[in-house]
């Protein structure tokens, strides 16, 4: 285990050859932290920081108090977005595309008063799909989308699946953003979102929260976005002007 790698890295890609080996199959666990460091003779800390690689390449998952275990012979790939600008915050990608799996009238009632910000009893038009990533067709996000239901026929537009809500309300309907919210939270993923993303219940997701506002102030579209832990990077870099 000599070379230029630090001793982590050299530790984390033996166990990664072993995984893809098929030497622990997924779904099984890895021995313990004791056996490991004595086969590899390798210290605690440095196992401990070999193990927190294989997991962040998706490898392996880790719990407290329960044994590591295997859960993919692949490095997971990860859907990284950019932004340069506020207006990126509120788009995905070209490159992307949404997957409708459900659209309904609702009504709403106290809980979904209290989620999406609309009065009890009003009336919305619900969408809720998967957005995939055009090229490798892998899942990166799932959505809830809520608008007032006289943008409904949007979703039979020819690009609805390639552009954002807000920007086929805007083109179709006139209705432009005076400000957006954007909220940014962890969560565990609820049954039926972490059956569609493929994950266990409660695993791990980065939710993000648009709100859209018109120039009287009135909400017109939210949308909350389920990203599974270690498939998304929310990357932003914004620069100051020359002088500033």
């Amino acid at each position: 285990m000599k070379g230029a790698l630090p001793l982590y890295k050299t530790l984390a890609n033996a166990l990664a050859q072993r995984i893809r080996e098929g030497y622990w199959a997924v779904g099984s666990s890895l021995p313990s932290e004791a056996s490991l460091c004595a086969s590899f003779k390798a210290s605690r800390h440095t196992l401990r920081h070999a193990l927190q690689t294989l997991e962040a390449d998706g490898l392996v998952l880790r719990r407290q108090g329960a044994p590591t275990q295997v859960i993919s012979r692949q490095k997971v790939r990860r859907f990284t977005q950019s932004f340069n600008s506020p207006i990126d915050i509120l788009s995905y990608p070209r490159n992307t595309y949404r997957e409708n799996i459900l659209e309904e009238f609702i009504e709403l009632d106290k809980s979904l008063s209290e989620k999406i910000g609309g009065a009890i009893g009003s009336s919305w038009y619900h969408i809720s799909g998967i957005r995939k990533q055009q090229d490798t067709e892998q899942v990166i996000a799932w959505t809830d989308i809520y608008i007032l239901p006289q943008f409904a026929s949007l979703t039979k537009d020819p690009d609805h699946k390639q552009i954002m809500v807000f920007e086929q309300i805007e083109n179709k309907y006139g209705t432009r953003i005076d400000r957006a919210e954007v909220d940014v939270y962890a969560v565990g993923a609820p049954d039926n979102i972490a059956k569609r993303l493929q994950l266990k219940s409660n695993d791990p997701c980065l939710v993000i929260v648009r709100r859209y506002f018109d120039d009287h102030d009135n909400l017109f579209e939210v949308t909350f976005t389920y990203h599974p832990e270690n498939k998304y990077i929310h990357r932003m870099e914004f620069k100051s002007g020359s002088g500033n």
